[in-house]
């Protein structure tokens, strides 16, 4: 009798992963997400403020509050509306590249009004559109990292892209302290810079338009929608967004704040404090290279990113603590230090987390625009919330805000436990 042997079922291999992306193209991205942060930032760390109280000595904390919230408008509109805009192009050119160097012209044009202005009106008009186009850039420069770069590189290019939020701040403060006479040049050659490190991304960019019918008309009820995150549905993507906003808000208070800390507390004038600055930024970002590199390279070895995000909070609030306290320059560097390593770890899985959440691939550039809100909305809430925290005990109350500062960091800290679809 012949015996027939049953073959052997079938083994399904693994998918392979993707291949890496071209290191031209991570260049090319980390250059543009430091020309956008340097167009956008170098105002909100040291020349808005400069110029504000330049121009209204006596009430610089509020008019800097008043020129600084129309970006928390626009931020909350702008980066989940380009985003889904961005989704949908069918242009020849491409569904990201159009809204990339498009924003960055609009936001140059911004940067332009405020450089000339000479009131606070005049400031927060020119803001209003400097915000409007850089937000449109950096909606679709945060969709890169889903769209370009596959999973397994995802935490080490995050970590590169999060250094270049630092190092622009570091180069802003350089530029604002060579550039501290001339107003024009404070505003308009970091905005240069930025619309020339796009245009090269844009260059550099293997950019496919949408597919034509593939999105349904976006119409305004999509758009009201889109700031409506069902908890149920996307638990994870909700908590990630809470989680960053409050970790951005203790960012922010530093990093809004420092150049008025400087002047009340430690004597710096308006004619000095952007050298005070870029020392501060120096310290800074010597700890944030140390920290980006080590969280970056560790989070993708081991496949993690929440210990992380909990870890770097942590740091940031016992950073912030200490400068509430402090009495010294000194020490404020000290501090600065240890600000650097957690805000280093933590940006470099901040992106890498956020792309493991996404609820739909498909609208990625819209849910990282609404992602996007959570650390854009804190640089303009932050000083509308600070004028009254300052007030405190008859103004300049700068321990308050850091404490405050501290505990929402730990809190958004915390909360990233809630996270479950991410290790």
């Amino acid at each position: 009798m012949t015996t027939i042997q049953s073959r052997p079922a079938a083994v399904q291999q693994p998918a392979s992963p993707a291949p890496d992306a071209p290191t031209r193209l991570i260049v090319a991205m980390a250059l543009a997400q430091l020309g956008a942060y340097l167009t956008i930032l170098t105002p909100v760390v040291v020349t808005m403020s400069i110029r504000v109280a330049q121009i209204a000595p006596d009430s610089k904390a509020s008019a800097l509050g008043t020129v600084l919230s129309v970006g928390a408008v626009l931020a909350l509109i702008g980066n989940p509306f380009f985003g889904a805009m961005s989704d949908r192009t069918t242009s020849r050119f491409g569904r990201r590249r159009p809204w990339l160097i498009g924003g960055m012209l609009l936001g140059f044009a911004g940067l332009l009004v405020v450089a000339l202005g000479g009131s606070v009106l005049a400031l927060t008009v020119g803001w209003a559109i400097a915000q409007l186009g850089v937000n449109a850039t950096l909606s679709t420069l945060t969709v890169l990292l889903s769209d370009q770069i596959p999973t397994q590189q995802r935490g080490k290019v995050s970590g590169i892209l999060g250094l270049m939020t630092s190092v622009a701040i570091l180069f802003g403060s350089a530029l604002a302290a060579a550039l501290s006479g001339n107003a024009v040049l404070m505003f308009m050659v970091p905005a240069a810079i930025g619309v020339a490190t796009v245009a090269l991304l844009v260059v550099i960019l293997k950019d496919r338009p949408a597919e034509k019918g593939h999105f349904a008309p976006y119409r305004f009820s999509e758009f009201l929608r889109t700031f409506y995150i069902h908890p149920r549905r996307h638990p994870d993507f909700a908590w990630n967004i809470v989680s960053r906003f409050l970790i951005w808000m203790g960012l922010a208070c530093v990093t809004t704040y420092q150049s008025y800390l400087l002047i009340d507390r430690f004597g710096y004038t308006t004619d000095n404090v952007a050298s005070g600055i870029l020392v501060a930024t120096l310290i800074t970002t010597v700890g944030l290279v140390a920290g980006s590199t080590f969280g970056g390279i560790l989070s993708d070895r081991t496949g993690m990113r929440k210990p992380f995000v909990l870890g770097a909070g942590m740091v940031i609030a016992v950073s912030l603590v200490i400068i509430a306290l402090g009495n010294t320059f000194g020490v404020f560097l000290v501090a600065c230090a240890i600000f650097g390593v957690g805000e280093g770890v933590y940006l470099a899985v901040d992106l890498a987390l956020a792309t493991d959440v996404l609820p739909n691939p498909d609208d990625a550039a819209k849910d990282m625009g609404v992602m996007n809100i959570a650390n854009a909305l804190p640089q303009s809430l932050v000083p509308i919330l600070a004028a009254p925290v300052l007030a405190i005990g008859g103004g300049s109350n700068y321990s308050a805000l850091f404490l405050s500062g501290a505990v929402m960091a730990v809190v958004g800290s915390v909360l990233v436990r809630m996270v479950r679809g991410a290790r």
